[in-house]
Parts: structure tokens; C-alpha cells; sequence
């Protein structure tokens, strides 16, 4: 199978492998274990943070981040196609008991007058208040697009000027600073906390981290423990994780040239609507509604090719290049997208 549903199907190296055979292990709720603890200080140090916490997923770390931030009652300011807000199973409102407040966005950007105008004035007993401001980089439903260091800027002083911490679900961010050829830290210098993801193009089987102040993150290693996540022998799953921060980062900008080879191709074939301006990353998103298929019969045709994507809609299907995923995959799929087009203009 030519797997393009996510980057989360990436496999581990074998130097991952040998890397969890081999990691110096101890008790992570004690904080006894060496490799997590090099795997939390190398990424603070990566992402310019004081602090790190290694956490069992995206999710528990963006949760982790609302719990620490919020409290019942309280409100957080997202984009309306955020991660999350749509794919987290409504955790913010289940275990934080936060209400969410969604600014739809242009290319996953929310105005950032828009967001002013969200943010709550606390001395209205009326009104809830705003614990969050949630950016999401790259975005993952806008096709992953890049939230440029200059908007996010621009919403880090509006947050300052009221008061109101910035965390960042950047569970792709290296493929941002990759695409745009920067360091990681000119995003991440303009919010309070982040998320990042190693289990995605980074390859690792699992985790992520969040990292921030030393004051947030001794917060949030206790909410991260209410949430089950206090690891023992941890460091099997941390050493991984090194290498996906230290030998994995510059190799995205293969994926990035695949998807681009990818969406070029396919916005030549009947029936395909592709946007390239936001195909920045590893990400590409296929209107495919003037074939008069809908995605879900379009992606069943397609894996009578052997090809695996995802639904993102009635008529959109997102492809997600990866390690896996070769030239010959791209070519491959390619041809399935033509036969596919041809036979139902045929049919």
C-alpha cells in the first residue's frame, strides 16, 4: 500500500530502534529517568523555552496546556478548524470545563483585530475570561499551510497588550521552520507555550512534548499525572524522540518537495481542484466534486490502486506525504488519479 492518510504512519528508524533497545531507563514520576530528562532539555533548549514536559500525544499536550491555563468557566480563543477544537473530542469543554470562543481563519489565520475583539473584559462579571489565545502551525485543515513569524507576532503583542497567554499546537512546526527556511525559534519566540509532535514526519513511534516557563511546566507535569500520563520507564519511548529532534528535522523538506511534485500533477487531470498557494508543506488537499464522485467513492476507487488518503470533507481528500513515501509512490498515485478521472468521464 502507498499510504498517504497521515504522517502518522511513519515508522521508526532502525537507529530509533536500537536507540529504545539500548536508552539508559529510570522512573519519570520520580524524575529518575536520563533519557527523558536529556529528551526535555534538549527541546526546551531547541524551542527556546526554560522547560519541557514529554507527554504521550499532541492531544494530552494541547490538553495539558488548557488545563494549566483554564479553569472552569473560562473561555479559550481558537480558529474554527483547529486542531483543538475539531479533533480532540471536545476535551477542552470535558476535562477543563473551558468554553471555546472560534474565529474562522484564511489560510488557518484568524484576523488578529478579530481575535482583540474576542479577548473578554474582565471587569464585566457578565462576561467569561479569556484564559487562551490557540494558534495552530502548520494547519493541519487548512492543508497545511505556514502561520507566518510576522501574524504571529502580530497576535503575540495583542495578547501581551490584554494580558492573555499564547500556546501553540505546533505538533508540524519543524515543517514550518524547514519550509521557510528558518530557525524553529523565530515561531516559537512569539508564544507562551508549545506543543510538538515527534510521532508525525519526525518518525518517532510515539510522544510529543510542551514546553514553556519552569513555573507552567510545573503546572502541567501535575496535570499531565490527573491525565494518566506519569511515565515510569520512560526513556525507551524519550530515545526515539532524540533522534527525531536531532536527525530528522532537515529531511522534510523532501516530503515538502513530494507534495508539491504531487499537487502539481494533480491539478492537471480532470476533475481535481487544487489550491498550490497552500500547498506549503507535506499536505495536499484534492476537491474532487467535479469528478461527481464523493470523496469516500473516490478513495475506495483509489485504493483499488493500492493507495491509502483521508476525507476531509464531502468532496475533499487530503494526502500526506511522509518518509515512507517514495518517487515512484508519487508517480504511482499520480497514474491512479489520471485512470480514475478518465474511466468516470467515460463512464
Amino acid at each position: 500500500m502507498i499510504d498517504l492518510r497521515s504522517d502518522t504512519v511513519t515508522k521508526p528508524t532502525e537507529e530509533m530502534r536500537k536507540a529504545m533497545y539500548e536508552a539508559e531507563v529510570g522512573d519519570d514520576v520520580y524524575r529518575e529517568d536520563p533519557t527523558v530528562r536529556q529528551l526535555e532539555e534538549l527541546a526546551a533548549e531547541k524551542l527556546g523555552k526554560e522547560a519541557a514536559l514529554f507527554v504521550t500525544s499532541g492531544t494530552q499536550g494541547n490538553q495539558v496546556a488548557v488545563l494549566t491555563y483554564g479553569k472552569p468557566g473560562d473561555e479559550i480563543i481558537l480558529e474554527a478548524d483547529s486542531h483543538i477544537f475539531y479533533y480532540e473530542g471536545g476535551a477542552a469543554a470535558a476535562l477543563a470545563g473551558v468554553q471555546t470562543r472560534i474565529i474562522p481563519g484564511k489560510k488557518g489565520q484568524m484576523p488578529v483585530e478579530k481575535i482583540r475583539e474576542a479577548i473578554r473584559d474582565d471587569r464585566d462579571i457578565h462576561l467569561p475570561h479569556t484564559a487562551m489565545i490557540g494558534l495552530e502551525n502548520t494547519h493541519n485543515r487548512a492543508g497545511g499551510v505556514i502561520l507566518p513569524p510576522q501574524y504571529m507576532k502580530e497576535v503575540y503583542q495583542v495578547a501581551k497588550e490584554k494580558g492573555v497567554p499564547v500556546h501553540l499546537d505546533g505538533a508540524r512546526i519543524f515543517n514550518a521552520a524547514v519550509a521557510l527556511g528558518v530557525d524553529v525559534k523565530e515561531f516559537t519566540q512569539y508564544v507562551d507555550t508549545v506543543q510538538v509532535c515527534f510521532s508525525k514526519g519526525l518518525s518517532a513511534p510515539m510522544g510529543s512534548v510542551l514546553a514553556g516557563s519552569k513555573v507552567f511546566i510545573e503546572a502541567a507535569r501535575k496535570w499531565r499525572k490527573r491525565l494518566g500520563g506519569g511515565m515510569r520507564q520512560a526513556g525507551v519511548m524519550a530515545a526515539p524522540a532524540i533522534i527525531a529532534l536531532t536527525k530528522m528535522v532537515d529531511r522534510l523538506k523532501e516530503d515538502h518537495r513530494r507534495a508539491k511534485k504531487l499537487a502539481m500533477a494533480l491539478q492537471e487531470i480532470k476533475g481535481m481542484k487544487i489550491d498550490l498557494e497552500s500547498v506549503q508543506t507535506n499536505i495536499v488537499l484534492i476537491d474532487v466534486k467535479e469528478t461527481g464522485m464523493t470523496a469516500q467513492q473516490f478513495l475506495e476507487e483509489l485504493k483499488s490502486y493500492q493507495i491509502l488518503g483521508s476525507a476531509f470533507g464531502e468532496y475533499l481528500i487530503r494526502l500526506t506525504t511522509h518518509r515512507h513515501i517514495t518517487d515512484q509512490d508519487i508517480s504511482d498515485t499520480i497514474d491512479a488519479f489520471y485512470q480514475i478521472s478518465k474511466q468516470k468521464s467515460e463512464a
